[in-house]
């Protein structure tokens, strides 16, 4: 008689895969005042990113932002669409980080790796299934953003631990801390400006480093985001031997009523050209790949405040993307998180870390 480890009649289980799951912040569909509304009431109604009380919120977001907001986004992302996909590049680039990861890690048989959105398609409870059915038991979750804050990072992380509480078998979860001050991720940050200046005929006088704002309100209840971007601009300042003047931070991307953390973006940018300064750069080290507010609201909306207020010579450094550099911090991380899970290493990452040493506080 032939032993079998489960009954004849038992489901089929597929079992023994980890699966790791590449997260970024979501898209629409399309351009359209349907796939806008629809997008934008998902991440208008995440009690992570609004934290007003609910009485006094929706009627504001349904009564006016969901009436008033999906056609001029729509138009903002019609400038920006990758036409030739017709999609987002946030889409397009995260299904491409996910693809060239699972080929970097395509020797170990037992990986899966997956990619989702926390607001859009394809979503982290769907993916997270589509792990499950493939049979990953283990599934390291990857929130895509360098510095950590409770609307971007703990949202995606509260969407996955939804699902596992309506889940009888649930597959062992990790999630991704934030990697700010990694050698890696400063490193690659470093050679992006200096590959993208190298492009130039000019240089210029001050580099803004612009991430992605959050209202006061949050950072005094404790977020660490504001303290995380600091500290990333200063590792990536004493990484070029920068001055504090010529590598400046800024937060852009503000909303509502509240006071938002500042410098503002916008307002130093003009203020910049004001002052007679006639060169600027501006990169986005909080964005992982490029994006509405990268593509539209830097290159564009910035680049015509800067002219505008007397500047001459204005660009945008593009995110790390799926490039090299990108990937490479990417599988660094990724590498690192699944020690004890699967035995895997990304060879250049970790010798990069070794030479740069440990990050200092």
């Amino acid at each position: 008689m032939t032993v079998t480890p489960l009954p004849a009649d038992h489901p089929k289980v597929a079992f023994g895969k980890v699966g790791v799951l590449l997260v970024n912040l979501g898209t629409p569909d399309g351009t359209d005042k349907v796939s806008m509304r629809r997008y934008l009431k998902q991440f208008l109604s995440d009690k992570r990113v609004i934290e007003w009380s609910r009485v006094f919120w929706y009627p504001i977001l349904y009564g006016i932002v969901l009436n008033t907001r999906p056609a001029k986004v729509g138009k903002a992302y019609e400038t920006i669409w990758n036409k030739d996909l017709n999609e987002s590049y946030l889409r397009t680039y995260t299904r491409s980080q996910a693809e060239k990861m699972a080929a970097s890690l395509a020797g170990h048989d037992n990986l899966v790796v997956d990619w989702a959105m926390r607001y859009g398609q394809p979503s982290i409870p769907e993916r997270m299934e589509a792990l499950k059915q493939a049979g990953c038991e283990k599934i390291l979750l990857f929130p895509l953003y360098p510095q950590y804050a409770a609307a971007t990072t703990a949202t995606v992380n509260d969407e996955a631990f939804r699902l596992l509480l309506k889940s009888r078998w649930q597959p062992a979860l990790r999630t991704v801390p934030p990697y700010h001050d990694d050698p890696v991720y400063i490193e690659s940050l470093a050679n992006s400006i200096q590959t993208h200046l190298a492009t130039l005929d000019w240089e210029p006088e001050v580099v803004l480093t612009s991430f992605h704002g959050i209202p006061q309100s949050y950072f005094k209840k404790g977020d660490p985001y504001h303290c995380q971007c600091y500290k990333t601009a200063r590792l990536l300042r004493e990484r070029l031997g920068w001055s504090k003047d010529k590598l400046q931070v800024t937060f852009q991307s503000r909303f509502g009523p509240e006071e938002w953390l500042q410098p503002y973006t916008d307002k130093t940018v003009e203020a910049l050209g004001q002052k007679g300064i006639k060169r600027i750069a501006v990169m986005n080290p909080g964005f992982v790949s490029d994006c509405l507010e990268t593509l539209e609201e830097i290159a564009v909306e910035a680049a015509e405040t800067f002219h505008h207020a007397g500047g001459e010579k204005f660009t945008h450094i593009p995110c790390l993307n799926d490039s090299d550099d990108g990937m490479r911090v990417l599988e660094h991380v990724v590498c690192r998180e699944l020690g004890g899970w699967v035995d895997v290493a990304a060879p250049e990452a970790v010798s990069l870390g070794r030479v740069l040493g440990a990050p200092s506080i």
